[in-house]
């Protein structure tokens, strides 16, 4: 947490707000049962569970999503909220959690396949006031990009190549 970085890049993107903008790309590509995903100099993966034809060595899909979610509350909070609301945070630990039934995946009659009652918990722990951690929740669910995908409909565009040989 450093106010002073959170202070000089909300001076440089208001002189400069074309600098604030990214567009953020995953590629995925499969190895096996499993896919590989990389993002910059990042990799990672994901597989499903063995009933499902994976091999279950790796995080699911479901499972990096609502990591993505948790992440995000755990570092937008410690390391950018706090610091800009004057908030001392001590330590931020989040779980998420939902309720699936893999049926749906499998196109099972009367089974839909989406993710439901997606519940996150986050713990901050401040020796600030209940009133000043109240804030930094509320800037959180204002502000946190992927807790806003998550609960706006949001528009996704897809497109299929096939290739062949």
């Amino acid at each position: 947490m450093n106010p002073e970085t959170i202070k000089e890049t909300t001076r440089l993107w208001q002189e400069q707000p074309d600098k604030a903008k990214s567009k953020p790309t995953v590629k995925a590509r499969s190895d096996g049962s499993q896919a590989i995903m990389e993002a910059g100099s990042f990799s990672w993966r994901s597989d499903l569970p063995q009933p499902l034809g994976g091999t279950n060595q790796a995080p699911s899909p479901t499972a990096l999503l609502l990591s993505a979610l948790a992440g995000c509350a755990v570092v937008f909070i410690r390391d950018t909220l706090a610091p800009q609301l004057g908030v001392r945070v001590e330590a931020v630990e989040a779980t998420a959690q939902c309720e699936a039934d893999s049926r749906g995946l499998l196109a099972m009659a009367g089974v839909a396949p989406d993710l439901q009652n997606i519940q996150l918990s986050i713990q901050v722990q401040s020796p600030d006031g209940d009133d000043k951690v109240r804030e930094l929740y509320e800037a959180w669910r204002a502000r946190c990009p992927i807790y806003l995908a998550l609960i706006k409909p949001l528009q996704v565009t897809t497109h299929l190549e096939v290739k062949r040989g």
